[in-house]
């Protein structure tokens, strides 16, 4: 079945095991700008699209046209990597899942937490499936958001809802003792998971800092489609 071969295809089931997406309340991916932090959390959102489950996409970066591209070519990355697949049968599992994608594009300035709690309120008043992951991509770590990240813990477990942040590093930056880049060691004690995407030479290198017996593997990812380079 396609869903199940695209979802084995996927770098996120390889690097962070599909059944542990959602177990925790906070994720993050890292990078310094420009290295792939958005393309690896629509990876995330995608596997749980293909598993008939609903997302939310917050972005403070890009807008709603620009988020919808990144998700197509997310999806095609991904049935490319499985070889031939009839386009038909492709088109149409993409047609089906991506109705279950939503999108809310906001600024710094205007993010507003209260928003997207009473947005996701409205699928309890309706009856609705909520989204099993809610991506934020755009806050700036480098700030105090201690406050912020309160009331999202609040939002996490109102609505069993686990929440996967961009946070970017710089490339002037040195790491803390522990591996960990300044802008997660601030917060660190308040994130179940967390992946770093280094570049390394031609490709990106993906650690996993923070994810139990997962912490300190590495894994190697095409740059181009952040798909999964087989091991030599």
């Amino acid at each position: 079945m396609l869903r199940k071969d695209l979802i084995l295809r996927s770098p996120v089931n390889k690097t962070l095991g599909f059944d542990n997406i959602t177990d925790g309340k906070f994720g993050a991916v890292l990078s310094r700008a420009g290295v792939g932090k958005t393309g690896f959390l629509v990876q995330i959102a995608l596997t749980q699209l293909l598993d008939n489950q609903k997302i939310l996409h917050v972005s403070l970066d890009d807008t709603m046209e620009k988020i919808n591209i990144r998700y197509s070519e997310g999806y095609s990355n991904l049935v490319d990597s499985i070889g031939y697949v009839d386009p038909q049968k492709a088109v149409r599992l993409w047609e089906d899942i991506n109705k279950n994608k939503v999108g809310i594009c906001y600024t710094e300035t205007t993010f507003d937490i209260e928003k997207i709690s009473d947005y996701l309120k409205s699928f309890k008043k309706a009856d609705l499936p909520l989204p099993t992951i809610m991506i934020i991509d755009g806050l700036n770590f480098d700030s105090d958001l201690e406050e912020a990240l309160d009331q999202l813990e609040a939002v996490s477990r109102e609505f069993s809802i686990f929440i996967w942040f961009s946070m970017k590093s710089h490339r002037d930056e040195q790491l803390c003792e522990d591996g960990f880049p300044v802008q997660l060691e601030k917060y660190k004690n308040r994130f179940d998971k967390a992946i770093y995407l280094n570049p390394s030479e031609d490709k990106i290198q993906a650690i996993i800092l923070k994810d139990g017996d997962r912490a300190n593997q590495k894994h190697r990812l095409d740059p181009a489609t952040m798909m999964m380079i087989d091991k030599d």
